[in-house]
């Protein structure tokens, strides 16, 4: 069984987030050894009774190599913090969440992504911003963000889809099951030009209390947060809430102070959010008029440690497998698959048979922001 399914098990415990996660790491060195700990040893990481009694309950209940031959079987992907893939922006947020599952692909260019998020109940107006501000940023290569749901969110989504660019859709529920019902045959779109996320466990239900915690992943994952349309108490604004806290740019769509769909969008321009007067203004104040070259750049960085240890053994001069493997260390397997994959994004290229040596124009574009 995958060691990963113990950190599904562990994110089926109530009481259990990112900060006792962490301790528990730190605490038995895997989470495998944790989930097999006695009660006298979970105590001395600091967990209470209560919480000590769910993780008891869960790991009695719960069959954790069914659940995972599932969870493998649905096709979703069950990303951790130690993955490489793990996004990077939502890695830095206060307490991101442990695990995420996925349906569809996260890839390097989601790095550049801004949430667009707004009412369920639209104007015309509405609808009419939300559409150009995603097919806009979809079109110059920026991942649109939101959360599925009905009115400003599935037109987000629609719109990036429609313009040919990414969009992520993050869940209040399992990533197999999709809310609000009429948002299935989007969210299988979704899942080919993008992906669902969630850090729900599949089977999760969409309950109330799921919606606002998502809001911090949809903020955190993105660069900065566009607010299209938001009532006096929308969900929209505790997303933009979240993303002021995370040091992201909030930008807000003023309206009709007559208008309740505009309410909260003018508050927060009116407590210090950026009035988006035109959606050039988004590109602009985030510097992202040289995405392209960015996003070029950045597949030709190292994902991991692996990845920046293979470039600098390959610093100096062309090398074989066999000497690149001596030099670094590694195990030739993981040598072999990670410099195929190396070779894809543009940062080695093959000097002979089975030798290598790096490509370093695109770290230089980069570092010098040309």
């Amino acid at each position: 069984m995958d060691t990963k399914a113990y950190w599904v098990g562990f994110n089926m415990v109530r009481g259990i987030g990112a900060v006792r996660l962490k301790a528990l790491l730190e605490h038995f060195g895997s989470l495998d050894i944790a989930w097999q700990a006695s009660a006298d040893e979970l105590r001395s990481v600091g967990l209470n009774e209560k919480i000590i009694e769910n993780l008891l309950k869960v790991r009695n209940q719960v069959d954790l190599e069914r659940l995972w031959e599932k969870i493998e079987s649905q096709g979703i992907q069950v990303v951790t913090w130690e993955d490489p893939i793990y996004p990077r922006r939502l890695k830095e947020i206060d307490q991101p969440p442990p695990t995420l599952y996925v349906r569809g692909e996260l890839t390097l260019e989601d790095e550049w992504s801004i949430a667009v998020v707004g009412t369920r109940r639209m104007t015309v107006y509405g609808r009419q911003v939300a559409e150009e501000v995603s097919r806009f940023l979809a079109s110059n290569h920026v991942t649109v963000v939101s959360g599925l749901a009905r009115g400003v969110d599935a037109v987000a989504h629609q719109s990036a889809l429609q313009a040919g660019g990414r969009t992520i859709a993050v869940l209040g529920s399992g990533v197999d099951t999709i809310y609000p019902p009429e948002n299935r045959k989007m969210a299988e779109e979704i899942c080919k030009y993008g992906a669902l996320i969630s850090e729900y466990v599949p089977g999760t239900q969409p309950e109330s209390t799921n919606f606002p915690p998502r809001n911090r992943i949809i903020s955190g994952l993105s660069m900065a947060t566009v607010v299209i349309e938001a009532g006096e108490t929308s969900g929209a604004l505790i997303t933009a809430t979240f993303a002021a806290e995370q040091g992201r740019e909030v930008f807000a769509v003023p309206g009709s102070i007559l208008a309740p769909q505009s309410k909260g969008t003018n508050r927060l321009i009116r407590d210090g959010a950026r009035p988006l007067l035109n959606v050039e203004e988004v590109l602009d104040v985030l510097n992202l008029e040289q995405v392209q070259e960015y996003r070029q750049a950045r597949l030709a960085l190292p994902a991991d440690e692996v990845e920046a240890k293979l470039m600098e053994v390959l610093q100096d001069e062309p090398l074989s497998v066999d000497e690149i493997q001596y030099r670094s260390g590694l195990p030739v397997e993981k040598v072999s698959a990670t410099l195929v994959m190396m070779e894809l994004k543009g940062m080695v290229r093959q000097a002979g048979v089975m030798t290598y040596q790096a490509v370093r124009e695109p770290s230089t574009l980069y570092r010098t922001g040309k």
